[in-house]
């Protein structure tokens, strides 16, 4: 095949892998900043689930300290791939919007795991601001079908 018709296809691939790298939800962390490992952590045990046309996290709600140390076991005991990223909500639907042009992204970042049916993950995270914050499924039409939780820090 003729490389001016190979060339669409190469630039097309090579575009698709940036965003992942490139991705500025990353740069920050609007909910806290990583936690220490040597440091004690409350364990909160999240599920993710589907079923009768929604999607959702049990709890789907949170309170913390400032300052608090959490261990988040997250355990997808669903059919289908679901994620847990912990931000703002506009940092969120930012991603959100994102994730509609790239929807085969996955996360494996300190705010974020992508995990897969019958699989789990852990993210240890430390509250560092008093607010409202949400963990949020990005997968295109999970947020949608009600996979949403919210973080209270007191």
């Amino acid at each position: 095949m003729p490389l001016s018709r190979l060339l669409p296809a190469i630039i097309a691939t090579l575009t698709a892998a940036v965003p992942a790298q490139a991705d500025p939800g990353h740069a920050h962390f609007s909910a806290g900043v990583p936690g220490d490992p040597k440091k004690p952590a409350r364990v909160i045990e999240v599920l993710m689930k589907e079923g009768n046309g929604t999607m959702s996290y049990v709890p789907d709600r949170v309170e913390v300290k400032r300052g608090e140390q959490v261990r988040f076991v997250l355990k997808n005991v669903g059919a289908l791939a679901h994620e847990f990223v912990l931000a703002s909500t506009a940092d969120n639907l930012k991603h959100a919007a994102l994730m509609q042009k790239y929807p085969d992204m996955e996360h494996d970042d300190p705010n974020g795991k992508t995990v897969q049916p019958k699989g789990s993950s852990e993210i240890l995270w430390r509250f560092t601001r008093r607010g409202e914050f949400e963990f949020g499924c990005l997968i295109p039409g999970h947020r949608e079908a009600g996979m949403l939780g919210k973080v209270f820090v007191k």
